[in-house]
């Protein structure tokens, strides 16, 4: 019997439940990864983040070549070229890990299409959640959840599926198939635009994830939202490309403060799938009607740009901007700060925010990265008032990067600022900037917007928006 597995966001060999089912049983087991130029070349096109999911798909070709088999690579689109390899190989089933995204429904509607006109059984496992099933996670009232606290509540006695080891061999492949290889990235039209990514796959997944189950996620709930220091788990690249199983992060998490948080935010994450599930119309419009369409944003690119080139004075906003170009991911807690910045301060549409995110992010998931989003825009599920969600860069900056560890590490010109200028270096007297070698307006720019106006004119937006 010959057994095809369908590799999409499930590129790992441990808690795979689909790797497993597909192995079971069967005489030739076919990995086979599909380069799908509407996905490579798509609304969220991202060379770093297509980077990434070459070398994880190197790396998974690694593990499957030391457990006897090996990864084969098709281009096109998987209703046509996995079909056709599924016919050539006269294979007697599919298997596949269920997504949740509208691009990944209706791709997979065409494909499983297809497949039963082949007459070849096809099958969906869990294995991207930490929950089995977030379709069948409803209110009492059979509704989909748009609160997190009672989402969480149902979330947490919610079925899950048993974790498998990582196979210790696996059937071979077909005889004679061509496996075909990994392009490079160029060849793929992107390029990468970071200077210091951290690599992909499922072996560098794992090693991050040992390390913080043996020592931050102890101090999670009083560290993850400080700038200053190595508090988070810095996972979201590896659950987002599967390299790691968000159920076997959750089943590895002890109990306790810290713990418990983490474990919080992996619902979040599920969260945020299950609301995209029932609300594909997120993705281009409001959550909340009362705004869809009504907020009156600006279109200015020149502060967009400023922005997203980490060049708006408020040097916490510009280190976390900084963050995005050179590393592809940002802090959570310094996102929703700069997110919060555009949205409220600049008053740029959330949409341009979100593209701009996906477009370098490596843990770029369209489901967590809209929702968070349209939370901080007060757009979103979160049913908070829009006054919630505007910060103070400034007292931010105070609070959560003290002794300025955060801004020094990404912003080079503000280095010999003393620590009393560094939230607000606009305010250094002529004699300190000369000494700082940092001229306000030539070395570093003045702030592009003042707080107090801002917050006030963000406020009278929302209130004209639901007056309509």
């Amino acid at each position: 019997m010959i057994s095809l597995l369908w590799l999409r966001r499930d590129l790992r060999v441990h808690a795979q439940p689909a790797l497993a089912a597909a192995a079971a049983g069967a005489e030739h087991l076919v990995p086979v990864f599909c380069l799908d130029d509407r996905l490579l070349h798509g609304r969220h096109r991202s060379g770093p983040r297509t980077q990434f999911l070459l070398q994880s798909l190197e790396d998974l070709d690694h593990s499957l070549r030391e457990r006897g088999s090996r990864l084969v690579v098709r281009r096109g689109a998987p209703e046509r070229v996995l079909i056709s390899l599924a016919r050539e190989l006269r294979a007697q089933s599919v298997h596949f890990t269920a997504d949740i995204g509208p691009f990944a429904r209706a791709r997979d509607e065409r494909v499983l299409q297809g497949l039963r006109q082949a007459g070849i059984q096809a099958r969906a496992h869990p294995g991207l959640f930490v929950a089995d099933d977030l379709a069948a996670i409803r209110t009492a009232a059979g509704k989909p959840y748009t609160v997190f606290t009672p989402f969480h509540n149902a979330w947490s006695a919610a079925p899950r599926t048993a974790i498998a080891p990582a196979p210790r061999s696996l059937p071979p492949l077909a005889p004679g198939l061509d496996p075909g290889s990994l392009p490079p990235l160029a060849a793929l039209g992107l390029r990468q635009q970071l200077e210091d990514p951290i690599p992909g796959g499922e072996r560098a997944g794992r090693k991050r994830m040992a390390q913080f189950m043996s020592g931050a996620v102890a101090s999670y709930a009083t560290e993850r939202d400080m700038l200053d220091r190595d508090g988070v788990s810095r996972l979201s690249p590896y659950l987002h490309l599967g390299c790691l199983s968000a159920r076997e992060l959750e089943q590895l998490t002890a109990s306790g403060e810290g713990p418990d948080a983490f474990r919080r935010q992996l619902c979040w994450r599920d969260f945020y799938a299950h609301v995209l599930l029932h609300f594909p119309a997120n993705t281009r419009a409001e959550h909340q009607p009362r705004y869809r369409g009504k907020l009156a944003f600006s279109h200015s690119r020149e502060l967009f740009d400023a922005w997203r080139e980490g060049q708006t004075g408020y040097p916490l906003i510009d280190a976390a901007m900084r963050q995005l170009l050179r590393e592809g991911w940002i802090h959570n807690r310094a996102r929703l700060l700069v997110a919060s910045f555009l949205t409220k301060h600049l008053a740029i549409d959330w949409r341009w925010g979100e593209r701009w995110f996906m477009r370098l992010l490596l843990d770029g998931d369209q489901a967590s990265n809209n929702g968070n989003w349209q939370w901080i825009t007060s757009v979103g599920v979160d049913p908070q008032p829009p006054y919630r969600r505007i910060y103070n860069p400034t007292r931010q900056q105070a609070r959560l990067d003290p002794h300025g560890t955060y801004v020094h590490r990404y912003i080079a010109e503000l280095h010999a600022v003393p620590d009393q200028y560094l939230a607000q270096p606009w305010k250094m007297p002529a004699d300190i900037q000369r000494q700082a070698k940092c001229s306000i307006g030539r070395d570093y720019p003045p702030p592009i917007v003042d707080h107090t106006h801002a917050r006030h004119q963000a406020l009278a937006r929302y209130a004209a928006a639901t007056s309509q």
